[in-house]
């Protein structure tokens, strides 16, 4: 077990505070979401599934999660096929984005949230 102190306390909430940041960035929740549920997809497929991103806003997310090891963007030599799939550390926030839509299925109205316009379970 670890001893608590002064600076592993900060080092856990700057983890904390820095992962929330990562995922309340608008669409990178949604872009995760999509590669959870329907696993790697090129770029133009992720753009219409995360509809009233701009391109060049979609770049932006899919460079800060692959810089976030989040996301990997894989290139295939034999054609010009990009395709973008979430790492292992991506995977493993499948059981958080499920009970963050079972808290917010759950909670909708008592956190005065609206509903989204298309409602996904993993």
């Amino acid at each position: 077990m670890v001893k608590k102190t002064k600076n592993t306390e900060n080092t856990l909430c700057k983890n904390f505070t820095c992962t929330f940041e990562l995922l309340g960035r608008k669409w990178n929740g949604l872009i995760i979401e999509t590669l959870l549920i329907s696993g790697a997809k090129r770029f133009l497929e992720i753009s219409r599934a995360v509809s009233g991103c701009s391109d060049r806003v979609l770049v932006e997310r899919l460079k800060e999660l692959e810089a976030a090891n989040i996301v990997i963007r894989q290139t295939y030599e034999d054609s010009n096929l990009i395709e973008y799939k979430l790492t292992e550390a991506g995977e493993a926030m499948r059981p958080m984005m499920t009970a963050i839509h079972e808290w917010s299925d759950q909670f909708n109205n008592v956190a005065n949230l609206e509903e989204p316009d298309s409602a996904t379970k993993f």
